[in-house]
């Protein structure tokens, strides 16, 4: 038992838990809570605590800090608060005295058999049912020697990618106790390797409320997070309290073996709270004011993600938060990049007005501890914030959405794409050329988690969510999707063979554009979602990897496997990591073309268009032509010239079957004449190498 007579008033920092010699520190912020009790458990589901100790502000607080420093207890020790305050929702004031919460600053996080989100939904007691912070001690770890990869963007190839839903699947071989955990995940690492994936971009694996979602239904995506420290429980096999944070760090470090980044999809714009009638878990209980966007004139819920709450971001205890936490993944569990889901609510103020110096952007951007690692925007929010291309900072990245839609709409065949498309293929000049950024600021993607796969963008022509619940009402119904003449799944071989093809479009333009290409996992196998354009609550096989469909789609992978290769082993960013995108634009010497030579129809009936790429120092020439009409198009070739003894070479041709669609240069047939059929609904991508 703890011996009172060695109990401490403890000191303000470090916020949250840290184990010290002989025992615990713990710190909480709460300015307008009037005491605070910690409570001791001995077990996840202990339907009381152990011990507790009040917390008084004579004692127990400097400034807005109360603090406590508890002897002989050590990591592993599970722990909560109860605050008191006033309760004042129009003052924004939401205290519960009854209610266990969360440490802001948990580590890692445990979660009852019988976690009740409703019960935590109404006022008054749910000790016995609440989640619990554990107390965590980091500095015992082996990494045995760890490093970062730290590939420069010109030689990433980004991979979005669900770490449980990666081997949930039955068929993944992964035997049944590690599927959809981290340990399950290292297994599948070689697939990686071999595919040439040099990030995985994972969802969300902060601990998340599951139980936010339709009634029968779990929360997948984990868009729902509830601490910012701690990874998600679920995701492990070991089920000790520390074991999560253990096996996480084992994944990092398998992948960094295998030369892979760890990027992390965060979510700092909202909670699990949710909406006024949601859970109190943590913040709300906490410090309701100082963590939300409120309402003043009647301390309602800001509501700029769609979620129901919108985080205070740019309030200084909310700033250190976030930048504690990206430091700690960093440091701690050695991730090499975020993805900021929503990170234009990261730009707003207190009253959710946009902010020219953001000051959370800022200080991300400069914060020595994460100079080195990659700093990805989703630059828009739910409210119509709309930054790609406006987003502040000199380093940050992009989640470009107009490459997304427009490439879409070429590809599809629609009128008015041509001068768009041609803009994209080139790290979009017109958005990005101003800021003197380097090319790869520009996150070129087809589809992501939130949309349809790549196989379903070509197979339906509208959303079908029935199956989440919502009469098919949620979700977007603007997808730029084109089912090639039958919706959904068909034995019709020409239906069949088009989508194959429209297919290699998408993905042969993802990955020879200008910029940083990102893939969704399980699109170079045609995984489908059957039709679901927002899966965030289906975990199950409308979301998981199908590892049967590596074998029945063997040539897609094989083509997006040697498309990966040619990225890579001929970059066409490589040994100009230095110049700002138009400097870099101009050593490319780029020359448009439509069916004729130097003759490009920016028209708004054009679907064809073409171009010749030189790098200055000549090493290659590549002639790009992209026919999105639904009929054949003769495009002239440019003389080979001098020096190029072989002349045009086929490197890829999308109308082809396997293995004639793509092939390695010292593999690729050399094209006789002085033009080049592309058929309908296709590219072609000729190469010039010089001997």
């Amino acid at each position: 038992s703890i011996n009172d007579k060695k109990m401490q008033p403890g000191r303000p920092f470090p916020i949250g838990a840290t184990v010290l010699e002989g025992g615990v520190n713990f710190s909480l912020y709460s300015k307008n809570g009037t005491q605070i009790e910690l409570l001791l458990f001995d077990d996840v589901d202990a339907t009381e605590a152990s011990r507790s100790f009040l917390l008084t502000k004579e004692n127990n607080r400097t400034g807005f800090y109360w603090h406590i420093f508890v002897p002989e207890i050590r990591a592993g020790q599970l722990y909560g608060y109860r605050v008191d305050g006033p309760f004042d929702p129009e003052r924004g004031h939401l205290f519960d005295p009854e209610k266990l919460l969360l440490d802001p600053y948990s580590k890692s996080v445990v979660v009852p058999k019988d976690y009740d989100r409703d019960l935590a939904s109404r006022k008054g007691d749910n000790v016995a049912t609440a989640m619990r912070s554990v107390v965590v001690d980091t500095s015992t770890y082996d990494w045995e020697g760890d490093r970062h990869p730290h590939h420069p963007f010109e030689k990433t190839i980004i991979y979005e990618v669900h770490v449980a839903g990666f081997t949930k699947n039955p068929n993944s071989g992964i035997e049944a106790d590690k599927r959809g955990t981290y340990a399950g995940f290292i297994e599948k690492i070689p697939y990686l390797q071999d595919l040439g994936i040099t990030a995985v971009e994972f969802l969300p694996v902060f601990q998340y409320d599951e139980q936010e979602a339709p009634p029968g239904r779990s929360n997948y995506w984990g868009y729902s997070p509830i601490s910012f420290f701690a990874p998600h429980r679920d995701y492990s096999y070991r089920r000790y309290p520390l074991g999560p944070i253990d096996e996480f760090r084992d994944l990092v470090k398998a992948l960094h073996r295998a030369d892979i980044e760890v990027i992390l999809d965060v979510v700092y714009n909202h909670t699990a709270e949710s909406h006024r009638q949601g859970p109190t878990l943590s913040f709300k209980g906490i410090e309701n004011k100082a963590y939300y966007i409120l309402d003043e004139r009647g301390g309602a819920y800001a509501n700029y993600t769609g979620t129901g709450n919108t985080l205070n971001a740019n309030h200084s205890v909310v700033r250190r938060m976030i930048r504690e936490s990206l430091r700690y993944w960093v440091s701690e569990l050695h991730i090499d990049g975020f993805r900021f889901d929503l990170a234009s609510i990261l730009s707003r103020d207190e009253y959710g007005e946009p902010l020219k110096n953001p000051p959370i952007l800022w200080e991300i951007e400069s914060d020595p501890v994460l100079a080195g690692t990659k700093l990805i925007a989703e630059a828009w929010d739910a409210a119509g914030l709309y930054q790609v291309g406006a987003f502040i900072g000199d380093h940050w990245k992009e989640w470009n959405g107009k490459f997304r839609d427009d490439v879409r709409h070429f590809v599809k065949g629609d009128a008015r794409s041509v001068s768009n498309f041609a803009s994209r293929l080139l790290a979009s000049p017109d958005i990005y050329g101003h800021k003197e950024q380097h090319p790869e600021a520009s996150i070129n993607f087809i589809t992501c988690h939130d949309g349809f796969t790549l196989n379903d963008l070509v197979s339906y022509n509208t959303k079908h969510n029935e199956e989440n619940g919502e009469d098919n009402r949620d979700g977007t119904n603007d997808n730029i999707s084109w089912n090639c003449g039958i919706e959904g799944p068909t034995d019709d071989p020409e239906i069949e063979k088009l989508r194959m093809q429209q297919i290699k479009n998408f993905l042969t333009v993802t990955l020879i554009s200008y910029g940083t290409p990102m893939l969704l996992m399980g699109d170079e196998v045609r995984r489908t979602q059957h039709g679901n354009n927002n899966a965030y609550c289906q975990d199950n096989e409308i979301s998981w990897f199908d590892w049967n469909l590596l074998e029945k789609n063997a040539d897609l992978h094989r083509f997006v496997k040697l498309m990966i290769r040619l990225r890579l082993d001929r970059d066409l960013g490589e040994g100009y990591p230095d110049l700002s995108l138009m400097e870099f634009l101009k050593t490319r010497r780029v020359a448009w073309h439509g069916i004729r030579l130097n003759q490009p129809d920016w028209g708004p009936d054009s679907h064809s268009i073409a171009c010749t790429v030189k790098p200055e120092d000549n090493s290659f020439i590549g002639h790009l032509m992209f026919n999105s009409f639904y009929q054949d198009l003769v495009f002239e070739l440019p003389s080979p010239g001098t020096g190029h003894e072989k002349g045009w070479l086929r490197l890829i041709d999308t109308s082809l079957e396997s293995p004639q669609d793509i092939n390695l240069p010292e593999e690729a047939s050399r094209v006789e004449g002085s033009s080049y059929r592309v058929a309908a609904r296709s590219l072609a991508v000729l190469v010039k190498v010089v001997t």
